[in-house]
């Protein structure tokens, strides 16, 4: 696939955000420790004295900068280019993870690297060429097609009956409960996220986009996404947390989580 300078500095910006959102988690792991070993105080058990540790704020700001990259890259590139690229920051996590935390990473995990790699790669290749937008109304409509719209409408539903019926019976048992709306509402914040970007970016370039009404829809399901994302991922953290600290009670990653 030739790629043209938009997707050539999409495709660097969501490398870049890969790389500052893997590097960051690692780093906020570090603040934390460091954190947890000057005031003997935890995150989990009340403690906020890691908001007084210089390093986890540099891994707060570091990932603040990843999702900045990977926001404007979608501005400049195919979703279904930048989205999958997303991936490499579990690699640079994992390969910081072992270097700096000593946090071994088994056959596994090296198979799953490879994976992710692959799997960029193969995408990557066979990504379509983005057809160039001039207005925020042509993503509207293609956002208003029956076959989008019939995705989106099975999305909301089974979010709704994940929220309200699984949730409170198997949510604390299963994590595929969380994971799921997790996902499904990514997929939403996607397209909202292209859409908004792409906005944006139309506006800075002299075509203000910000008088259509459709911007500032894309706006609010952005923002709704995001927080019902963060709000469910922290309880798979939590989840996660309790599993962790039966199967490993010493374990590291305890105290990651306990930032929830």
């Amino acid at each position: 696939m030739g790629l043209s300078k938009e997707n050539l500095k999409g495709l660097i910006l969501a490398l870049v955000s890969s790389g500052f959102i893997g590097a960051s988690f690692i780093i906020k792991k570090q603040g934390l420790r460091r954190a947890a070993a000057v005031y003997g105080v935890r995150a989990g058990v009340g403690g906020y004295y890691y908001l007084l540790e210089p390093l986890w704020w540099v891994g707060m700001i570091t990932m603040i900068a990843g999702e900045v990259a990977n926001f404007v890259a979608y501005a400049f590139a195919p979703a279904v280019l930048v989205t999958p690229l997303g991936a490499l920051s579990i690699i640079v996590s994992a390969v910081l993870a072992d270097i700096i935390l000593k946090e071994k990473l088994h056959n596994l995990g090296i198979l799953g690297c490879i994976m992710c790699i692959a799997g960029s790669i193969i995408i990557f290749i066979h990504a379509p060429k983005e057809q160039p937008i001039t207005s925020v109304l042509e993503i509207w409509n293609m956002a208003t097609q029956p076959a989008f719209l019939a995705y989106v409408g099975s999305v909301i539903v089974l979010v709704f009956i994940l929220v309200f019926h699984f949730a409170p019976r198997c949510g604390h048992t299963n994590v595929l409960v969380f994971t799921g709306i997790c996902s499904l509402m990514g997929s939403l914040s996607v397209m909202s996220v292209k859409a908004l970007g792409t906005s944006l970016k139309l506006t800075f370039e002299g075509k203000n986009q910000l008088i259509y009404p459709e911007t500032w829809f894309f706006m609010l399901v952005v923002a709704i996404c995001v927080i019902m994302q963060m709000n469910y991922l922290n309880k798979c953290l939590v989840f996660l947390r309790k599993i962790e600290a039966v199967l490993l009670p010493d374990s590291s990653f305890e105290l990651e989580c306990r930032e929830v």
